[in-house]
């Protein structure tokens, strides 16, 4: 390795569904933060590691920025903010046909008061597919009226326009040094929770309303056999008796199919045969249990 390498930290913000973790499959290449139709699916700040030439940009998916209303919320914004602030740069993420929301302008409130004064934070604006040039010129110059953005991209990340643009900016912009991962890594989340966050996104699919904000899943047991395949033990916690009937679902049909779609893209992920056993268990307490916040890279003060 050269002494030209370089290697930051980038921290995706934004509110929930901006796209945040759309961008970062695509940075990455892989799948390494769920993807849902749900908002607030991002509970860990999971980094994802690009690889941009000389450069390796870490980035930090943050939690979506909202209005937290129980302890669990709370946690999340707190780590959202947490990852701003200790980034090299931070991205903005905004939706083209959103435009300046009360929720945007809220974190355009917060970067003033929370991040220290010399941070550097580039704007893009996301799902530029859906509106029209002349609109998107206007949104451009309404945001950086309302803050001095060091440059703005206009992307979208599903369809991957522009994302080269943001991605070999950022690249240039990190500071000097070795890079902080092995070449070939993606994520530094371990690998038993990318498994629970897979099977967790398979049941947010699944299942409607709030629900999906009531359970967490976590990986209880991880075998490497001498086949080469994995046994993978999971648990399933709800907070009520009822919640467990409709995750089983009838005869148990729910549950078969989520641990289906999660086994299917767990052995593509891994690139070998994955055995996946789900339990459901109820725990009614587990929003307020600092041992599955630690599950997922949460802090169960910053709740408080």
């Amino acid at each position: 390795m050269t002494e030209t390498t370089r290697a930051g930290f980038v921290a995706l913000i934004g509110e929930p569904n901006a796209g945040k973790s759309t961008l970062l499959n695509q940075m990455v290449g892989a799948k390494v933060s769920i993807v849902t139709h749900k908002v607030q699916t991002t509970r860990a700040r999971i980094r994802g590691i690009a690889m941009e030439g000389p450069a390796q940009i870490v980035f930090v998916d943050t939690p979506g920025l909202f209005r937290p209303r129980r302890r669990l919320d709370r946690a999340m914004v707190a780590a959202a903010w947490g990852g701003a602030a200790d980034a090299d740069i931070v991205v903005l993420l905004i939706e083209a046909h959103r435009g300046l929301t009360e929720g945007v302008k809220a974190i355009l409130e917060a970067l003033r008061e929370r991040l220290p004064s010399h941070t550097r934070v580039a704007l893009a604006i996301n799902k530029i597919d859906r509106v029209k040039a002349e609109e998107l010129l206007g949104l451009s110059k309404t945001m950086n009226e309302a803050y001095g953005f060091e440059k703005t991209f206009m992307i979208s990340a599903e369809k991957g326009y522009g994302v080269q643009d943001l991605k070999e900016w950022l690249a240039a912009e990190l500071p000097g040094g070795p890079w902080f991962y092995p070449e070939d890594q993606i994520a530094d989340l371990p690998m038993r929770m990318i498994a629970a966050e897979v099977t967790r996104e398979k049941l947010t699919l699944r299942l409607h309303e709030e629900l999906p904000y009531q359970l967490t899943v976590e990986t209880e047991r991880w075998e490497d056999r001498d086949d080469g395949s994995a046994r993978i033990d999971q648990i399933v916690y709800v907070a009520r008796d009822g919640h467990k009937g409709i995750v089983l679902g009838n005869r148990g049909e729910t549950i078969k199919a989520v641990g289906k779609a999660a086994r299917e893209e767990l052995t593509e992920f891994l690139g070998r045969p994955v055995h996946l056993f789900l339990t459901v268990k109820v725990r009614p307490n587990w929003l307020e249990e600092s041992e599955r916040y630690n599950e997922m890279g949460l802090d169960f003060r910053d709740g408080d």
